[in-house]
């Protein structure tokens, strides 16, 4: 085990990176599922899908990867708002979006995962930006580029759905409804409109992320389901719905990732991640920042 001060100090510095897009690719579960209790599990793989999107149009265009994000970022959450209202029809206005929910965004999962395969076939999708090969170094701490300006677009990504979230009135009309719709339905507030532009928010933030992510690495039709696990658990010890345990869990998932695969090895990494999760939530159930029950 290599216990050098400087090489933890980069690992830090890494994991925060990393863990600032895994808090923006958690960022839109937390609202579907820590506030609306939707659980995505096909979240992962819409971010994937919007990666390969902006990975054609970069190469259509050379725009950058992350200016072609917020282009594509509206059709997703355009797609969310259709998605949502199938959703409702199907399951939710029925009761029977527990089991038969869950089942219907696992099909989507790989039916997204099966679309991307047959039409951009197997090979990795990747983008070259200007700063993709760049380094920043502060002393003996290097921040590379390719991560360092999407980390930095992530942040400032969260500050403006903190702020919509927190001062607007859809923004606390999405956090009413997730404690109670029928005190929204007497105030005259229609709930399943309200969740329709929470969920198509959602998706939308997926479709940012996955601009950043494939800025950070190239991505195949299969890689959502790395990160499936991952941002669930992020929310998870975070705390449903606190967008800022999110935030906290994510930054903190990332640091332990990097720092494990420093000194342990990557193939370490997931299992003492995962097994800090347990750990934690068997300490704390409720996550970081979760309303106690």
């Amino acid at each position: 085990m290599n216990l050098d001060p400087v090489l933890i100090l980069n690992a830090c510095a890494s994991g925060l990176l990393l863990g600032s897009f895994y808090a923006v690719a958690a960022a839109g579960l937390s609202v579907s599922f820590g506030l609306l209790d939707i659980v995505n599990i096909a979240h992962p793989a819409l971010m994937v899908a919007a990666a390969f999107v902006i990975s054609s149009i970069v190469g259509a265009t050379a725009l950058d990867p992350l200016l072609a994000a917020l282009i594509v970022s509206p059709f997703f959450a355009l797609f969310g708002a259709g998605l949502y209202r199938v959703y409702y029809f199907l399951f939710e206005r029925r009761g029977d979006e527990s089991i038969r929910g869950l089942a219907f965004f696992f099909g989507l999962m790989f039916l997204i995962e099966v679309s991307l395969l047959l039409l951009w076939g197997a090979d990795q999708q990747w983008v070259s930006a200007r700063y993709s090969s760049g380094v920043l170094s502060l002393g003996k701490v290097d921040f590379p580029l390719r991560m360092l300006v999407p980390s930095l677009c992530a942040l400032a990504t969260l500050a403006i759905l903190f702020a919509f979230l927190k001062l607007t009135f859809i923004g606390r009309a999405v956090a009413a409804v997730a404690q109670d719709r029928e005190a929204l339905r007497l105030m005259g507030i229609d709930p399943v409109r309200v969740k329709t532009i929470a969920f198509a928010l959602s998706v939308g933030l997926a479709a940012l992320a996955g601009g950043a992510l494939i800025v950070i690495q190239p991505v195949d039709s299969s890689s959502g389901q790395i990160f499936v696990g991952r941002l669930f658990a992020i929310v998870i010890m975070g705390g449903l719905g606190s967008l800022p345990g999110t935030v906290i869990a994510g930054l903190l998932f990332g640091v332990i990732e990097d720092l494990t695969a420093t000194l342990l090895g990557p193939s370490w990494s997931p299992a003492v991640a995962f097994g800090l999760l347990l750990g934690f939530l068997a300490l704390r159930p409720r996550g970081l920042l979760g309303a106690a029950t």
